[in-house]
């Protein structure tokens, strides 16, 4: 196991308070999606073909929103309870470390966007995502050894990430892994 990593991790102030807690990663998922531009990343997707099961364009901001506040709560629950001072010292510092380890998966999961639809990178963000599946396995394994609800409330994450690494190969595939130029505007 690696450590709590301060520079990597979210302040302590974060977690302890649910409001900053679960709006974190809305706010900062919503900025992301922003900052590339809702209505590109909209055209873009609309102009790509889809491999089956392709959900519409407007099904994804609510999931998200959705996911990223549970994610929120979730990280605000198993921090609250595991940094109790009831704890024994090994249960505090796998909290602390699991604080770097969700802190790392947010980060990773907000690269996803710029790759796709920002650079067009299909390859670059199949690779982001195949990682953020990998560390939110991890972090749901330690915030299991925490608290069962936070873990369970990573399981709707880690199955839209199943299905959103299915959309991201198959769009991929079916446009040749090349995505530049797929605009109806010009960039």
């Amino acid at each position: 196991m690696t450590t709590y990593l301060s520079a990597l991790t979210f302040p302590d102030k974060l977690f302890a308070s649910p409001a900053a807690s679960i709006l974190t990663p809305i706010v900062l998922g919503s900025a992301v999606g922003i900052g590339i531009s809702s209505k590109k990343t909209k055209e873009t997707y609309m102009t790509l073909r889809q491999p089956p099961f392709s959900p519409p364009s407007w099904v994804f901001g609510p999931v998200w929103t959705l996911l990223y506040g549970l994610m929120g709560y979730a990280a605000h629950r198993a921090w609250m309870i595991g940094t109790s001072p009831l704890n024994s010292t090994e249960t505090i510092r796998t909290t602390r470390h699991a604080a770097t380890v969700y802190t790392i998966q947010l980060a990773i999961n907000l690269v996803w966007t710029p790759l796709f639809f920002g650079l067009k990178k299909p390859i670059a963000a199949l690779a982001d995502i195949t990682l953020l599946i990998g560390a939110t396995v991890y972090l749901t394994n330690l915030w299991s050894e925490i608290d069962q609800v936070s873990a369970a409330c990573m399981v709707p994450y880690l199955g839209w990430l199943g299905f959103a690494t299915y959309l991201c190969a198959g769009v991929g595939y079916v446009n040749g892994w090349n995505l530049k130029g797929r605009n109806t505007k010009s960039q």
